[in-house]
């Protein structure tokens, strides 16, 4: 299992980065898929068609979100942490994904940088 650990800037104020993170209909509008998702602890998500799901764990309004990602066949829980800090442009988010299968990781890397962070970034910009 492996550990990922990387800052993103967002270019919207944290209020509006954890309103995209955590609301279902603007998920849609950033993934261009469905998504199922609630601020409620120990709610059920789902994101990109099911590609993505798991718990919710934690909520900080506009500051923190805590989920546990599934992985098939994994004992050990895999955590995404995700923790929103104002800068002077933006958002600074720190994103840590631990527990993830050895022969996931580099592919799990790749989704975070070029889909996941990617797709919330260039929806801050077009807006």
């Amino acid at each position: 299992m492996k550990d990922f650990k990387k800052y993103y800037h967002i270019s919207a104020s944290p209020g509006e980065v954890y309103l995209a993170l955590t609301t279902a209909a603007t998920i849609q509008l950033w993934t261009g898929e469905e998504a199922i998702m609630s601020t409620e602890a120990g709610s059920a998500f789902s994101l990109w068609e099911n590609s993505i799901t798991g718990k919710n764990l934690e909520f900080v309004h506009n500051q923190k979100i805590v989920q546990e990602w599934d992985f098939e066949g994994e004992e050990a829980a895999s955590i995404v942490t995700m923790k929103l800090f104002a800068d002077k442009s933006g958002t600074s988010l720190e994103l840590r994904h631990t527990n993830i299968p050895d022969e996931a990781y580099d592919e799990m890397v790749e989704g975070w940088n070029l889909n996941y962070m990617l797709s919330l970034s260039e929806f801050f910009e077009e807006i």
